[in-house]
């Protein structure tokens, strides 16, 4: 089996607890507006790396002096389109004492038409994750549709299964001038989260537009291009509602 990598970061503090050796996979189902990594969007495009799970994990081992009192991180892109290849590779490092984190939006989760499980190789890859990083785009679906290119049902459906599996649980959530940045939203948004006992931190992202660059050299229309990026203070505007309803960490 060879995985799709479009990079890898040996040395990552901002993708789950500790120092970690992030690998970001190539392709993604959704068309985020705001998304940062356009660049993995095409699981076909050409990559830096193709690599077996056994080869991606002897890379990781190198920086073991490092990313002991952190672990690994998967991340895109989406890893769950390559769910097979992170599973074999999440079970070497757990194998090893590797702490595992799963980074995702959960927009191929999907379950058989005969229960409430999902799909075989979804379900391996979550087994193997220590912890899941939920992306939450926003609880509008038309704004979902409008800026993401889909509905947040599978979105929703991952969390319940998280919920149901008592799967440790960060989620992260991009906050967007004019889009997601809006009281009565973020209000929602953080009742919605309270309601889950497995989510033990909230991350706020703000929005940037450092990306800009890689939209332009791609041909691709960046189309937050009237879009300023979000302040110090309007985040943590943000953090504050989420503060007055959920009962862990925010960030």
């Amino acid at each position: 089996m060879i995985g799709r990598i479009h990079s890898i970061e040996s040395f990552g503090t901002v993708d789950g607890p500790g120092i970690r050796f992030l690998t970001f996979f190539q392709g993604c189902p959704l068309r985020c507006a705001f998304c940062h990594n356009p660049d993995t969007w095409k699981i076909d495009a050409p990559v830096k790396y193709k690599m077996s799970p056994e080869e991606l994990f002897d890379e990781t081992k190198r920086y073991k002096n490092f990313i002991k009192n952190g672990g690994v991180t998967a991340t895109g892109g989406e890893p769950l389109m390559q769910a097979e290849f992170v599973a074999q590779y999440f079970k070497l490092c757990q194998e090893y004492g590797f702490h595992t984190a799963l980074d995702t939006s959960g927009a191929i989760f999907s379950v058989d038409d005969n229960s409430e499980n999902p799909l075989s190789e979804i379900a391996e890859t979550i087994n193997f994750s220590n912890l899941v990083m939920l992306d939450i785009k926003t609880l509008d679906d038309k704004i979902h549709k409008k800026y993401v290119g889909q509905s947040r049902n599978q979105n929703h459906l991952f969390l319940n299964y998280l919920q149901k599996i008592n799967k440790p649980t960060w989620i992260r959530h991009v906050v967007v001038p004019n889009i997601t940045d809006n009281a009565q939203r973020l209000e929602t948004l953080a009742k919605y989260v309270s309601q889950f006992s497995v989510i033990e931190r909230v991350e706020i992202l703000p929005y940037h537009t450092m990306a800009r660059f890689k939209y332009e050299n791609l041909g691709i229309k960046y189309r937050l291009a009237d879009t300023p990026d979000l302040t110090a203070e309007e985040a943590d505007k943000a953090r504050e509602i989420f503060r007055k309803w959920v009962n862990c960490d925010v960030k």
